[in-house]
């Protein structure tokens, strides 16, 4: 036997084996770092808005010229323009991103819904993207009516007895329109439409929070019906994010 090309042969294929671990090692190491979860997810974007000073007092709501809603509470319901929780927290805040959050390709299929309930719109604020489907429901055993007063999207007024099928509507253009019901005046609500899918509306402690908004710098808006507007610049990278805080002070 020739032990010296026995030698040389064994030698080769170690050094075959290493080149290719090595290879295939690389080729690895590149798809990880190309890869979106190797960019690193993006954290949560969450905050809280407060109010600075006494809020408004909610007043009771007298229901008394429709006795069908009036039966419907022990104790008149209050209104919910302002809501304010015991450390401050402001609820109905819409919190979204309004400048630097990617196109979208459409509108959600999922279409979202407002129920007219207890004599009135449930919930107050109602958030939709730009042209997604938006669903009335009454659940009431009287007439409603619900009129939206845009100012650069489609006016429409409609009547819904009980029973009847829902409404469906949409609206092109982002905007915050005003809602009321011509038959009851103290029905009063907001669509909010909005051209991104990342935005969160303040629960009762005033606390808000969207994910999966990529890393990048964006302009982040806090809007209520009452206190106006806030804006703040925020960068979202892979690393833990501070709590957003939006203040309004009380009028």
């Amino acid at each position: 036997m020739n032990w010296n090309k026995a030698k040389e042969d064994a030698e080769m294929q170690i050094e075959r084996a290493s080149f290719s671990t090595l290879f295939l090692a690389a080729i690895f190491t590149g798809m990880m770092a190309t890869t979106p979860a190797a960019a690193g997810s993006a954290p949560a974007v969450t905050g809280k808005v407060t109010l600075q000073g006494l809020p408004m007092k909610a007043k009771p709501i007298n229901m008394s010229s429709e006795p069908g809603c009036a039966k419907l509470y022990s104790t008149p319901p209050t209104t919910e323009d302002v809501e304010v929780g015991p450390g401050g927290g402001i609820k109905n805040v819409v919190v979204y991103v309004s400048a630097g959050a990617p196109e979208q390709s459409g509108p959600p299929a999922q279409p979202i819904s407002v129920e007219q309930k207890g004599c009135r719109f449930t919930p107050h604020i109602v958030v939709m993207q730009a042209n997604q489907e938006l669903r009335v429901v009454n659940e009431d055993a009287t007439t409603h009516n619900i009129h939206p007063l845009p100012s650069v999207n489609r006016e429409w007024n409609k009547a819904q007895p009980p029973g009847t099928p829902p409404i469906e509507e949409t609206f092109a253009r982002e905007e915050f329109i005003s809602v009321k019901c011509n038959i009851h005046s103290w029905m009063h609500s907001y669509f909010v439409v909005l051209k991104t899918p990342y935005y969160s509306v303040s629960d009762e402690n005033g606390t808000f929070k969207f994910e999966n908004l990529p890393p990048g710098k964006y302009t982040v808006t806090a809007w209520h019906e009452v206190y106006g507007k806030q804006t703040q610049e925020v960068t979202v990278s892979g690393d833990e994010m501070q709590p957003l805080s939006f203040v309004f002070k009380a009028k």
